[in-house]
C-alpha cells in the first residue's frame, strides 16, 4: 500500500538563520550554479515564454468600495513561482505583500513567505519565512556578477539608497572583493542611514574609510563599485535617479537592482551592458506599456526600450549565465565599464530556498506539520 502520508516543516525567521540562510558566500556559490542552469535552461517560470517574473495584484486610483488599498508606492501582492533542475530539482513560490508605508510602522516594505514543493508529487517540503531568504539572494546575485566582473582590487564602493537591500549587496561586493576599505553613501532619511552605518561598523570593522556625501555625483566619482538600491514611486522614468557617464571612472562595476537611469555616455556601446537573464526583460516588455521604463524602474528594461528605439542592438545585452559558463568573456581589462541589470527571478528563491531547507533537514531545524495521513479526498 502506498504511504500517502505527508509533513513538510515550518522554518521561522530564526530557524532560517540557524539554517544558514545569512552565510553569503555560500548564496553567492549557489546563485553561481543557478545561473548556469538558467543558461543551460534547465528551469521554469511563469508565463507563456516560462521567464515571467511572476503574477501581481494592482489596485486601481478610485475604486467604489472604501476598503480597498490604494495605490501608493510598493502596494501590491505577488506570486513568484519558478521550477528549477540539476542538482535542486525542486519547485516553490514566493508570496508577498508590500506596501512603503510599513516602515512608519516598524515594518519591512515587504513581508514575504515561500513555500518549497517537491517536482514529482508537488507535496510541500515546507513553509518558511522569506525576508532575509530574498534579501541574501538579491545580494548575492550582484556577488556573482563582481566575481567575474568586477575588478579584484576595488577598494571604493559608492551606495545610494543604504537600506537591507544594500546590506546584503555590500556583503557580497565584500565577500569577493576583501580589499574594500572605503564606503560612500548617499542616503535619503536619516533613520535608514543610520541603521546602516551601525551595521557597516558592525560587521565590516576593516572599512576605516566611511563618508556621508551629499549627492550623488559625489557618491560615484572615485568609486571602484557603484550600486544604486533605492526606491521611490514610478511612472516617469526622468524623475528616478540619473548616473552620469562623466562621473564614473575608468573601470567601474554599477551593479544596479533598483531604481536607476542613464545618460547618452553610459548608453554608449563601449559600456558593457549585463543581465540576469534576457528572456524575463523580453517578458517583462511584452507585458508592459511603453516605454516600459516607466513602469519597471530597473535599468534593464531600460536597455529593453533603447532596443526598441534602435539606439542598442539586442547582440549588445549579456547575459551573465553565459559568463559563468565560459561561453562569454568576464572582465576582460581594468579600464572597460561594466553595467549590471539586476531584476530578481523566482529561481533565485527556489535555488537558495532549496539550500537552506537541505540544511534544515539536516540540522534537524524547525517544526514539522502534518498536511495529512490519508487526504480525504483522492
Amino acid at each position: 500500500m502506498d504511504n500517502t502520508k505527508i509533513d513538510f516543516i515550518y522554518l521561522s525567521e530564526p530557524d532560517m538563520i540557524k539554517a544558514g540562510v545569512t552565510d553569503m558566500k555560500g548564496c553567492i556559490d549557489t546563485m553561481e550554479e543557478m545561473f548556469g542552469l538558467l543558461y543551460h535552461g534547465d528551469y521554469r517560470m511563469a508565463g507563456s515564454n516560462g521567464d515571467s517574473h511572476g503574477a501581481m495584484v494592482v489596485f486601481p486610483e478610485n475604486s467604489p468600495f472604501p476598503d480597498m488599498p490604494k495605490p501608493t508606492a510598493d502596494r501590491r501582492f505577488m506570486a513568484m513561482p519558478a521550477y528549477l533542475g540539476g542538482s535542486f530539482r525542486t519547485s516553490g513560490v514566493k508570496w508577498y505583500g508590500s506596501n512603503i508605508d510599513n516602515r512608519e510602522k516598524g515594518l519591512p516594505r515587504s513581508i514575504l513567505m515561500f513555500t518549497l514543493n517537491d517536482a514529482d508529487t508537488g507535496a510541500p517540503l515546507a513553509f518558511m519565512s522569506a525576508n532575509l531568504l530574498s534579501a541574501y539572494r538579491t545580494g548575492a546575485v550582484p556577488g556573482v556578477r563582481a566575481r567575474y566582473l568586477a575588478r579584484k582590487d576595488s577598494k571604493v564602493v559608492g551606495i545610494l539608497g543604504p537600506s537591507v537591500m544594500e546590506k546584503t549587496a555590500f556583503s557580497a561586493f565584500m565577500a569577493e572583493c576583501p580589499g574594500i576599505d572605503t564606503v560612500k553613501i548617499k542616503g535619503r532619511g536619516q533613520k535608514s542611514l543610520n541603521s546602516f552605518l551601525d551595521w557597516l561598523k558592525e560587521h565590516y570593522p576593516q572599512v576605516t574609510d566611511i563618508r556621508v556625501v551629499d549627492s550623488i555625483e559625489e557618491m560615484v566619482r572615485g568609486s571602484d563599485i557603484v550600486t544604486y538600491c533605492n526606491s521611490g514611486v514610478t511612472g516617469d522614468a526622468s524623475l528616478y535617479p540619473l548616473i552620469k557617464r562623466e562621473w564614473v571612472s575608468p573601470g567601474a562595476f554599477l551593479a544596479m537592482p533598483a531604481y536607476c537611469s542613464i545618460d547618452e555616455g553610459l548608453e554608449k556601446s563601449d559600456v558593457r551592458k549585463v543581465v540576469d537573464n534576457t528572456r524575463l526583460y523580453e517578458a517583462w516588455y511584452e507585458e508592459l506599456h511603453k516605454p516600459t521604463h516607466n513602469h519597471i524602474p530597473i535599468i534593464g528594461i531600460h536597455f529593453m526600450d533603447m532596443i526598441a528605439e534602435g539606439k542598442m542592438d539586442k547582440a549588445q545585452l549579456e547575459d551573465i549565465g553565459k559568463i559563468v559558463a565560459g561561453d562569454a568573456p568576464g572582465r576582460m581589462n581594468d579600464d572597460e565599464i561594466i553595467m549590471l541589470s539586476v531584476g530578481g527571478m523566482p529561481v533565485e528563491d527556489v535555488a537558495w530556498g532549496t539550500a537552506v531547507y537541505r540544511n534544515a533537514v539536516q540540522r534537524n531545524i524547525g517544526v514539522k506539520l502534518n498536511l495529512w495521513d490519508t487526504p480525504a479526498l483522492s
